[in-house]
C-alpha cells in the first residue's frame, strides 16, 4: 500500500507512526493513571487530581500558543523549519525517558515533567504539520494526512501492546518487577519509539517552500508576523475556519487528555482501561484513513460535520456513563473520529495557506488550537470541583462542539482563487 506515496510522503506520515507511541502512552493511557495513582497514594482526591492534570494541560498550551505563531514566523525562513522541529523533538524526547526517573510518590514533579514532554511532542507537530505543504500536492493532502492519522493509531498499537504486556505481567507478578517499574518501562519504550522511527523525517522531509533570507531575521519575523495577523482577518474563509476550530478541536483535544483519568474516576480499573484505549487504536486506524476517503467524495466540510457531531453525542453519552461496558461503547464512538477529524482540520487549513509562509500560518492554526486547549481542560476541571462529577465536567463540553459546527458552517470551501490571492497579498507585504 505504501508504494503508491514518495520518499517524501512516507517519511513525512512515518512520524506520525513514531510520534504516535507519545499520545498513546504518554498522553492518554499510561501517565495518567501512573499520575492518578501518585496523587491518590499521595492524599490528593480523585476530583482534585483530574483536576490538576486540566491545570497542567492548560499551562502548557498556554506557553506554546505564545511561541507558535513566533517560531512560525522565523521557521518561515530557508532551513529554519528541520531546526526548530528537531529542537522540539529533542525536548519532547529527553522529558519523556526522564519520566521513568521521577520518584513515582512525587505527582507534583511528574507534572513538570509532563510539562516539558508536552511542549516537546506539541511544538515539534507545529512544524511537522506545517511540512505537509511540502511533501505533497494539494490534490493529495486529505489522503495523505488522513493516512499519516491512520498509520499513527497503527503503530501506535505495537508499544501500548508491549506496555500492557509488561504491566500486566507485573501486576500478575509473572516478571519480578512492580507494576511501578513496568509503567516507567513504557515510557522509556515510548522515548525509543519516537527517535528510531523518526528518522525517515529527517533523511526525506525537506524544507520546500520558503522565504529566502535577509539581515534581522527575528525583527523581520515580528513584522511579518504583524502583516499575517492582518491578512488573516481579510481573508474571510480563513478567518472563520480558525474561529471554528477554535471551539470544536477544543473538545476533541480535552477528551483525547482527560478520557483516562475519568474513566478512573468512575471506578474503572487500570487494566480494563488499558485494554479499552488499545482497542480504541485499532479501530481508529482504519476510520481515520475512511475520512479521507470520504472527504475525496463529499468534500472534507462534510467530513468535518459528521466528526463533530459524534463528539457531541460522546459528551452527551459520557455523562451517563455507570458502567465498564458504557465506556466501551464511549470508547468506539470516539475512535470512529478522533483521526479524521483532526486530520481533516489540518489538510484543510493547508489548502487555505501560502506554502512560502506556511509555518507563520500554521503558527496562527497552533495558537487558535493551543488557546482552545487551556479552555477545555480548565472548563471540565472546574465543572468537576464544583459538582464533584467528572460526568458533568464532560457534558460541559457539548457548547464548545455546537459553536464549533455552527461556525463551521460559514467556512466557504478551499478555492483556487482564494488561496492565490492570499499568496500575492503576502508575498507582496514581505
Amino acid at each position: 500500500m505504501m508504494k503508491k506515496f514518495t520518499k517524501p510522503e512516507k517519511g513525512w506520515m512515518y512520524y506520525d507512526w513514531a510520534n504516535s507511541a507519545y499520545s498513546i502512552i504518554i498522553t492518554t493511557a499510561v501517565f495518567p493513571i501512573f499520575y492518578k495513582s501518585a496523587a491518590t497514594n499521595a492524599g490528593i482526591s480523585n476530583a482534585d487530581s483530574t483536576a490538576y492534570l486540566g491545570y497542567t494541560i492548560s499551562i502548557f498550551t498556554f506557553i506554546l500558543a505564545m511561541l507558535g505563531p513566533i517560531l512560525g514566523t522565523i521557521a518561515d525562513y530557508q532551513g529554519y523549519k528541520k531546526k526548530f522541529f528537531t529542537f522540539f523533538f529533542a525536548l519532547g524526547i529527553s522529558a519523556t525517558a526522564l519520566l521513568a526517573f521521577v520518584p513515582s510518590d512525587n505527582w507534583l514533579l511528574l507534572l513538570v515533567c509532563y510539562t516539558f514532554a508536552a511542549l516537546g511532542s506539541t511544538g515539534a507537530n507545529v512544524f511537522y504539520d506545517a511540512f505537509l505543504v511540502d511533501i505533497t500536492s494539494e490534490k493529495r493532502m486529505n489522503r495523505i494526512s488522513a493516512r499519516g492519522y491512520g498509520l499513527g493509531y497503527i503503530g501506535s498499537t505495537i508499544p501500548f501492546l508491549i506496555s500492557i504486556a509488561i504491566i500486566v505481567l507485573a501486576q500478575q507478578e509473572i516478571l519480578p518487577i512492580t507494576a511501578t517499574i513496568a509503567s516507567k518501562i513504557a515510557f522509556i519504550i515510548t522515548a525509543l519509539w519516537w527517535g528510531i522511527f523518526a528518522i525517515p523525517m529527517f533523511i526525506h522531509v525537506k524544507q520546500m517552500h520558503y522565504i529566502e533570507r535577509e539581515p534581522k531575521i527575528i525583527v523581520s519575523s515580528f513584522k511579518r508576523l504583524g502583516t499575517t495577523f492582518k491578512e488573516i482577518k481579510k481573508y474571510k474563509a480563513l478567518f472563520i475556519f480558525l474561529i471554528a476550530y477554535f471551539f470544536y478541536i477544543d473538545g476533541v483535544g480535552t477528551i483525547i487528555s482527560m478520557s483516562t483519568s475519568y474513566g478512573t474516576d468512575l471506578g474503572i480499573g487500570a487494566t480494563d482501561l488499558l485494554i479499552v484505549l488499545f482497542a480504541t487504536q485499532v479501530v481508529a486506524a482504519p476510520f481515520a484513513m475512511f475520512y479521507g476517503r470520504l472527504a475525496e467524495r463529499f468534500t472534507g466540510k462534510i467530513m468535518l460535520y459528521v466528526g463533530i457531531f459524534i463528539y457531541i453525542i460522546v459528551c452527551i453519552y459520557a455523562f451517563f456513563l455507570d458502567s465498564v461496558l458504557d465506556f466501551w461503547i464511549l470508547a468506539m464512538l470516539v475512535a470512529t473520529s478522533q483521526g479524521g477529524i483532526q486530520a481533516l482540520s489540518r489538510s484543510y487549513f493547508a489548502k487555505l495557506v501560502p506554502k512560502k509562509n506556511a509555518n507563520e500560518f500554521f503558527g496562527f492554526y497552533n495558537i487558535f488550537g493551543k488557546f482552545a486547549a487551556i479552555m477545555g481542560p480548565l472548563l471540565m476541571g472546574v465543572m468537576t470541583q464544583v459538582t464533584g462529577n467528572s460526568g458533568a465536567g464532560v457534558l460541559s463540553l457539548v457548547v464548545l462542539f455546537v459553536i464549533g459546527i455552527v461556525v463551521l458552517y460559514f467556512v466557504p470551501e478551499p478555492s483556487k482563487t482564494t488561496k492565490l490571492e492570499l499568496d500575492d497579498s503576502i508575498d507582496s507585504s514581505v
